[in-house]
């Protein structure tokens, strides 16, 4: 054992210890948590990084130690004037200040700036054989197909090219967790791909590629989890080869992160189902041929609320609109965007609009099944939002090491400084850690559980991102801010990705505290 990884296990033992201490304090049985929310949103915070520099020991020991010691010199700072509401002393980092030392030390950072500068990749990836062919395939389609058009998308919010699309769908994109036996490519390690596929993808452009697989993924999770036999039939085949396209109705203007409170209603009329209601944040409503639709069958509560597979023709642009026979109304505005373009997130509004009882998922067995099916297909997606993250700050990061090798400041390059390497280190540990991360989770939710890994590294991640794409843009200067240099673009998406797909504060509190709270 070397000694960076010896003394990187030594600082991740202590914050293990600190964490796990702190979790039981907060929300001992039957304890209210909302009362210890700023607390608790600390302590799930600090666990996901925690969670993270274990994972990232087995790859990369300086990388790993250097992590460490800024999640400790993050978890002194959360515990300062809180120590007994986390149920420490001050003492509670004891013991390791020689290894925090090491990982802080200055002329460290630059020791592992040099390294990962030469590479432009932050830390290794360590995959098989098998989807180290498929990350390649996946980077170069992005770099050929994605990256030459991506700046000019988000500038004019245009739609992606059908190109995109198709050429995806021709590599098998749209059915990587769909099983084989309904079309799709699933054959028990499809969730690491996905992550890796996402990653690749997102590292071009998230408003042009990124999110792409995104909504297949959770409708079809939905489907094969809910539905008939003769609905898997219909369906899952033409969403894994991309023949139709999707997208998720499930949050309302006045209700976010409270899916349980929706008031979108599905009232039965014969052979059919009538909705009544205002989607928002619909991602790729326009382009979709079919919309997963979650609503109110019953008001008993979330327990009253179902699935259903609306099939609409797709639309380009940023509005659209459908009538039927007898009144009814289904119409999609695109909601202006400071980022994340070309997908274009819709407002979809149901008037009346009459849907086969037939495209209810489930049947009259899914009825009130329309939140435990959409909760866990929202699982999966934490995972690829995860993955979307890496693959943005991974963009960032190179941008920002090419920038800062070229660019002369006071007669030598950025990258000749000490705090320009001591922050290209820093990126890179951290963009290491939720990599890393991102496999072991998908790899534990693939197994048959991982649903707190799942929401701890998206929850990392997507703040990573934001802090990363930061800096990058920073080493940038004016240039930074500049709408013909990519790094802007990367900076103003990331900041979507800590609120969308489970909210920062929601998984903190409401998914990762209550899981690390139960013995």
């Amino acid at each position: 054992m070397g000694d960076a990884d010896a003394r990187a296990r030594a600082v991740v033992d202590v914050l293990r210890s600190v964490v796990a201490g702190a979790a039981a304090r907060i929300a001992p049985a039957g304890r209210d948590l909302d009362r210890d929310q700023a607390v608790a949103y600390d302590v799930a915070s600090i666990s996901s990084a925690v969670a993270a520099a274990g994972e990232l020991i087995e790859h990369d020991a300086d990388l790993a130690l250097l992590y460490a010691a800024d999640v400790a010199a993050d978890l002194a700072g959360r515990m300062t004037g809180r120590q007994s509401q986390w149920g420490v002393g001050r003492t509670a980092l004891d013991g390791i200040e020689a290894d925090l030392a090491a990982g802080r030390d200055p002329a460290f950072l630059e020791r592992v700036a040099e390294r990962v500068m030469a590479t432009r990749e932050a830390g290794p990836c360590r995959l098989s054989d098998e989807l180290r062919l498929v990350r390649s395939a996946f980077r170069e389609f992005a770099e050929d197909r994605v990256a030459p058009v991506a700046d000019r998308i988000h500038r004019d919010d245009e739609d992606i090219p059908a190109g995109i699309i198709d050429g995806l769908a021709d590599m098998g994109c749209f059915g990587l967790s769909i099983p084989a036996a309904y079309g799709g490519g699933a054959e028990g390690g499809e969730l690491l791909s996905m992550v890796v596929v996402t990653e690749e993808l997102s590292r071009a452009s998230l408003g042009a590629a990124g999110s792409l697989i995104t909504r297949p993924e959770i409708i079809a999770t939905a489907i094969a989890r809910g539905g008939t036999e003769e609905q898997k039939r219909r369906w899952l085949p033409l969403i894994a080869s991309g023949e139709r396209l999707c997208a998720v109705a499930v949050t309302e203007p006045d209700h976010g992160s409270d899916v349980a409170a929706i008031t979108t209603s599905a009232v039965r009329d014969g052979g059919e189902w009538v909705l009544d209601g205002v989607k928002t944040w619909c991602t790729f409503a326009g382009r979709a041929h079919y919309l997963l639709v979650l609503a109110r069958t019953d008001p008993s509560g979330h327990r009253g609320l179902s699935l259903f597979v609306v099939e609409k023709p797709s639309f380009t642009g940023h509005e659209w609109r459908l009538t039927q026979e007898g009144g009814g109304a289904v119409e999609g505005r695109a909601i202006p965007t400071l980022g994340y373009r070309g997908m274009h997130s819709f407002e979809v509004r149901f008037d009346r609009w009459r849907v086969p009882a037939a495209d209810l998922i489930g049947l009259d067995e899914g009825l009130g099944r329309g939140f435990y099916l959409q909760m866990q297909a929202f699982a999966n997606a934490r995972l690829q939002t995860a993955a979307r993250a890496v693959g943005v700050m991974q963009a960032a990061f190179e941008l920002a090491v090419d920038y800062a090798s070229q660019r002369p400041v006071f007669g030598r390059p950025l990258a000749g400084y000490q705090l320009t390497r001591a922050k290209i280190a820093r990126m890179a540990a951290w963009i290491a850690a939720c990599r890393a991360f991102a496999y072991a989770a998908a790899r534990a939710v693939a197994d048959g559980d991982g649903q707190l890994e799942a929401a701890q590294v998206k929850q990392l991640a997507c703040r990573a991102a934001e802090w990363v794409t930061r800096e990058a843009q920073q080493l940038h200067g004016g240039y930074g801010y500049a709408e013909e240099y990519s790094i802007s673009r990367l900076f103003v998406d990331a900041r979507v990705l800590s609120i969308f797909e489970g909210a920062d504060e929601v998984l903190a509190l409401r998914v990762i505290a209550r899981r690390l709270a139960k013995p």
